[in-house]
Formats: C-alpha cells, sequence, structure tokens
C-alpha cells in the first residue's frame, strides 16, 4: 500500500480521533484552554492544552545584555529567565529523588546556544584534565542536543568540575548501532566553571558548583537538518543529565567507593537508565520575546511518535526473539485498531511502520520509523473530505 492511499484510507479513521474537542476551561484566564489563549492563536483555532506528563518543557529567550561565559551565572541576562525544573532520577517517580538539587537555564543569540547550570554539591572533586576523555568517569554535567528530532544525528557535551569537556557526535543511537563520533568537535565552542567553595579538598563542605556552555550555531548547524539559529517558535530535542558517583576519602583524596553505580539525575525522565532514547528528551522552544509572554505549544505529533516507538520496541523484542521482524501488528501483540492507524512493512534493511497526525485543521501528516530508529517526517497533506457523523 502506497503512502498516499494509506493516508486516504485511514482519514476517516484518524478524523473521528483528531477532530477537536473543547476542553473545559481552566480558572486562570491565563492558561491555555481558556478563551484567551485560543484568541492569542487565531480566533477559529481551538483551544491548545500542554499535557502535564511526558518530556518537560522549556521556554528558551533570546539573550538580553551580556553574558560572560566564566562559570558564574551572575550576569542580567541569566537573571531574567527562570530555572528548569530541579532534575529527578532517570528512570523518573519510581525511583527516590536525587540527593543533591540540579537544575538549568538556556538562552540564545544570533551566535550562540547557551547554557547555565547549578549543581548544589557539598564535595567539588574531579581528577579527569585531558580534552575528550570519558568525563561522566568523574560526577559530570551533560547536554544532549537533537535538532530536528528525529532520533539521529545527535549532539553530546559532557563537563566536569575541572572545566574538563567531552564533546562527540552520533549518527544514531548506540541501540541502533551508533558509535560515538570522539574525533567530532566544537570550534569556537566557550564553557567555564565556578567552584562555590574548594575543589578537591575533603577537609571543608562546599555550596556546589555551576556552569556555562554556549555552543556556537555554525557548528550545531552542520547536523541540524533545520534553520539556525531557530525560527520564532521552532521547538528541538533536549535534555541533561548529571552523573554522580558516591565517595569515600582515603588518606586525604576523594576515590569513588567502590562497587557503586553511579546516579543519574536529568531534567526530563527517560523511564530507564539510558540516555540515548532521544525521543524521550524533553522540548526547547525558542522565542524572542520576554518572559511571560509565551506558552509552550504541544507537539502535535507526539501521538503518532509514541505509537511509532511502541511499534520499533515490539519489533526489537521480536527480533531478539525470533530471529527475525513481524510483518503485522498482530505478531507484534499490538491492536490494528488503536490510533492512530499504523500500517507496517517489512523492508530489505529490517521494517517501516507508518501513521498520520493531524497538522491543523485541514491537513495531515505522515510519520515513518524505520529498524534503525530514524523518524521521516513526510510532506503535509490536505485532508480528504470525509463524512464523520
Amino acid at each position: 500500500m502506497s503512502a498516499l492511499v494509506f493516508l486516504i484510507a485511514c482519514v476517516g479513521f484518524q478524523g473521528a480521533a483528531a477532530k477537536p474537542t473543547q476542553p473545559q476551561a481552566p480558572s486562570d484566564p491565563g492558561k491555555p484552554g481558556t478563551k484567551a489563549a485560543a484568541k492569542a492563536v487565531g480566533k477559529s483555532a481551538a483551544p491548545i492544552v500542554v499535557p502535564d506528563k511526558g518530556p518537560k518543557r522549556y521556554i528558551c529567550h533570546r539573550r538580553v545584555g551580556t553574558v560572560v561565559v566564566d562559570g558564574k551565572v551572575n550576569e542580567d541576562a541569566w537573571n531574567l529567565v527562570p530555572w528548569s525544573d530541579y532534575f529527578v532520577d532517570i528512570e523518573g517517580d519510581v525511583r527516590p529523588r536525587p540527593r543533591f538539587l540540579t537544575r538549568m537555564k538556556m538562552l540564545w543569540d544570533d551566535e550562540y546556544f547557551y547554557f547555565a547550570a547549578d549543581l548544589q554539591e557539598p564535595h567539588v572533586w574531579g581528577t579527569l584534565t585531558q580534552h575528550d576523555a570519558v568525563i561522566f568517569q568523574d560526577n559530570d554535567f551533560e547536554i544532549f542536543i537533537d535538532p530536528d528530532g528525529d532520533n539521529h544525528q545527535y549532539y553530546e557535551i559532557e563537563i566536569n568540575a575541572l572545566n574538563t569537556e567531552w564533546d562527540l557526535f552520533l549518527d544514531k543511537p548506540y541501540r541502533d548501532g551508533g558509535p560515538a563520533r570522539n574525533e567530532w568537535e566544537i570550534p569556537g565552542l566557550l564553557k567555564g566553571v565556578h567552584v562555590n567553595g574548594t575543589l578537591n579538598d575533603p577537609k571543608d563542605v562546599d555550596g556546589g558548583w555551576t556552569v556555562e556552555i554556549a555552543i556556537p550555531w555554525k557548528v550545531l548547524g552542520e547536523f541540524a537538518n533545520r534553520p539556525v539559529p531557530p525560527a520564532e517558535g521552532d521547538q528541538w530535542r533536549v535534555n541533561f543529565s548529571r552523573v554522580e558517583w558516591r565517595h569515600e576519602i582515603v588518606d586525604g583524596k576523594y576515590r569513588k567507593v567502590p562497587n557503586n553505580k553511579e546516579d543519574n539525575w536529568v531534567w526530563s525522565p527517560q523511564g530507564v537508565v539510558d540516555m540515548h532514547r532521544p525521543e524521550k528528551w524533553g522540548y526547547v522552544q525558542f522565542t524572542k520575546l520576554e518572559p511571560g509572554r509565551v506558552r509552550p505549544q504541544p507537539d502535535l505529533t507526539a501521538p503518532g511518535r509514541d505509537r511509532l516507538h511502541q511499534v520499533y520496541y515490539a519489533q526489537k523484542a521480536h527480533k531478539a526473539k525470533t530471529g527475525a521482524y513481524a510483518k503485522s501488528l498482530e505478531e507484534l501483540g499490538l491492536s490494528s485498531k488503536e490510533l492512530p492507524p499504523t500500517m507496517l512493512r517489512t523492508t530489505p534493511d529490517g521494517f517501516e511502520a507508518m501513521v498520520v497526525v493531524p497538522k491543523g485543521l485541514d491537513s495531515i501528516l505522515p510519520l515513518t520509523i524505520r529498524a534503525d530508529s530514524k523518524i521521516i517526517v513526510g510532506e503535509p497533506q490536505p485532508s480528504p473530505s470525509v463524512n464523520i457523523d
């Protein structure tokens, strides 16, 4: 079945699911879902409700004022924008809350994508000083960036309290055979670390450490597959991680407690101990408007993406068990009646699954996932006229 035939065949089924409904307006007139919010996005638009669950969202404002990337995070430009929620365990609410607090901020301008982090830490220590060392062997702060949200061609940056940094690029996640490209570098990278206390001195108690990083757009644009700097309202998939090792003091020096795994604390929970699942990362929405004048917009493709990843993981499990990919949803134990409608076919390279999702009120958008987890967004198609009783 061709993609276009599938779109037309499914549009009635999809249209019923996508038919706008009027949610009950909350009492706060400024929140999405109210008449004021609907008016802001157009008189004929349905109210937009941003769900509380799912990936975290952050509004990234254009820089106003000077930022000196020294790790101190003390300029007015930073004070104008809010901190993120405090980080949680990588697995989410099923695990205890982190022992120490972590939060971040972001800004942008015509040249850089800026990041700031505040890490509470009573004992700030580090050992690694070689660029591109495996920095998470120390306590660290990490940034993950997938500009176009296709699960492929994404960036990772790690930094420790000694201001030692590891930058790497992945063509695709490790789960799909994507090795890290350590030779990838960030020309023009700006970075700074400030320690609120004393570094590598176990005789006192520290307050923590703060980080500032500025990544040039010209570097991020290499594999962004979209405009840089971003346009108003553009959303990128981004997440942050903090690796924290339990330590002990031996002969006046810090060392990791033997036979203990690290803690992984993140901004947007992954659900599993694996940062390399880009579909779980948060949404960063770029704007030139001042704080308080714009709200996070939902990703209307999210239900389709969730369905495709459900098929992807079911296929991976099926192949691990049987040695082959399934040819139908029923073989995977998935209902073909579940929304959104899904087409599955095997290919010489593995399989492809496709769904259609609404794009606005008069068009639909095909989404495809391959066996290597790459998401392909097709061209919008007009919604065929369908009478829905």
